[in-house]
């Protein structure tokens, strides 16, 4: 599955952004749907997970709270709402699909796709 993803940009800490990740298949709902980011200097990491059921959802404890991960299997797109925004969450955020068991869905070697990711800089 090709992933799209957008919505990044310059935003003031205590901010919002939504980002959405449009996929090009229509077996989009078959797909667990993960965000992941990567700011300057440092390594991937997890972000949100939803399942292809939208039964589950599971999230970074740094995002928590503040963060929201939900799909439209209509429109093949999932969406992360993003609140109050802090500086430390600038990076670039990635979408990504795949299928795999729940104990491996913070996992980034677990998803198949990746979209080419959008830059969110949050200014203090």
């Amino acid at each position: 599955v090709q992933l799209q993803a957008s919505g990044g940009g310059l935003v003031q800490a205590g901010g919002s952004l939504r980002l959405s990740c449009a996929a090009s298949e229509r077996t989009f709902s078959r797909y667990t749907m993960g965000w992941f980011r990567q700011a300057p200097g440092k390594e991937r990491e997890f972000v949100a997970v939803l399942t292809w059921s939208g039964g589950f959802t599971y999230y970074a404890d740094s995002v928590k709270g503040r963060f929201t991960i939900s799909r439209d299997n209509a429109k093949n797109t999932v969406y992360l709402q993003m609140n109050s925004l802090k500086p430390e969450d600038t990076a670039v955020y990635y979408c990504a699909a795949g299928r795999m068991i729940l104990s491996a869905i913070r996992r980034g070697d677990q998803y198949g796709s990746w979209g080419q990711g959008t830059l969110v800089t949050v200014s203090s």
